[in-house]
């Protein structure tokens, strides 16, 4: 079977009532269990909690529109931990992007929990569903998986909460962009043939969030063999001091690659008819079968097509897959242009 082949079936079966990732029995069960307590005695406990980063960001729109509303849940990537500074966390730099490109203020609100795993994503979408006044989101940036797999949570029970949360925002009118389960083959605390084995877990689940995001109405994102690599091989660059959890830099990385799907989601940015999506490799076929090549084309946004106005064909719904161009970079916000009143300072 071909890559691609292979690649395909783990989507689909993970996504369509697998179980587990995969099956460790026996003298291997007791070696990964004691390989995964020494990994988390060399992560350690968190030094610190994650920064309040609550409020609006941007310049008032001159001509008087409201802000954009923003939500990130999910885990501790979400919440920005190890991050060195407020502007450093994924929500802060996905707010600063966006009002930029939108030349309007951001307000956002970040309910992202340490530790959560994707079971926890009802509570903190009921959160974010009344965290605006007499408004719900405009747009809503999930990040989750890491802990599903630390965990060793079956993909089915998964990717059904993750399921029933992009619906929920989705039926609240809101766009929803989900940043699929980061390669945890880069955590070099974590031994080998544990680590190999959490790369695969990973990416199975990678593969499962695209599809059941797309499914469900939202936009997914394929961080991690494009932020893999690059962790890989820039560890000391991209990892905060814990060796787990992304660095300022590794925020700012993470928030380069989402940033267009999330303006584009709000319609912001270039023609969704340009003919330059061609030549960025814009593909329309059946949704698993974009998911498995997501997951060998770093970087890549997966969302909902039609053919012949139908939403689905005869091997499932129809999605179209594309590497959007970055259109600011979030790394360096313009001080002219960006003026960030975080709830946390009156």
């Amino acid at each position: 079977m071909s890559r691609a082949g292979r690649a395909r079936r783990i989507a689909t079966k993970a996504a369509f009532g697998g179980g587990g990732a995969v099956g460790v029995a026996g003298g291997a069960a007791g070696v990964l269990w004691a390989q995964a307590m020494l990994a988390r005695r060399r992560v350690g406990e968190p030094s610190r909690e994650p920064f309040p980063v609550d409020g609006r960001y941007g310049r008032p729109d001159p001509a008087g529109r409201p802000p954009y509303r923003l939500v990130v849940l999910g885990d501790s990537a979400a919440a920005g931990l190890g991050a060195d500074a407020p502007a450093d966390t994924l929500a802060v730099l996905l707010a600063q992007g966006l009002a930029a490109v939108a030349g309007r203020q951001v307000e956002l609100v970040n309910v992202g929990v340490v530790g959560a795993q994707t079971s926890a994503l009802p509570v903190q979408v009921d959160r974010a569903l009344t965290a605006f006044t007499g408004h719900g989101p405009d747009a809503a940036v999930i990040m989750v998986g890491a802990n599903d797999v630390t965990h060793r949570v079956p993909a089915r029970v998964s990717l059904q909460a993750l399921d029933q949360v992009v619906r929920g925002l989705v039926e609240a009118d809101c766009d929803v962009i989900v940043g699929c389960c980061p390669d945890l083959g880069t955590v070099q605390p974590v031994p080998n043939p544990l680590r190999a084995l959490g790369r695969r877990w990973s990416r199975t689940l990678a593969a499962g969030q695209a599809i059941t995001t797309v499914e469900a109405g939202g936009r997914a994102v394929s961080l991690g063999t494009l932020l893999g690599a690059e962790f890989e091989s820039r560890g000391e660059d991209f990892f905060s001091a814990d060796r787990f959890h992304p660095s300022s830099a590794g925020y700012r990385r993470c928030a380069e690659v989402l940033l267009p799907s999330l303006c584009a989601a709000l319609g912001l940015g270039p023609d969704p008819d340009d003919p330059l999506d061609r030549l960025r490799g814009e593909q329309i076929a059946p949704i698993a079968k974009l998911a498995a090549r997501a997951a060998a084309e770093p970087g890549s946004e997966i969302s909902r097509a039609q053919v012949a106005g139908a939403d689905r064909g005869a091997q499932g719904r129809w999605a179209t897959i594309r590497h959007r161009i970055p259109l600011i970079r979030p790394t360096e916000p313009d001080s002219e242009d960006l003026t960030t009143q975080p709830a946390h300072q009156e």
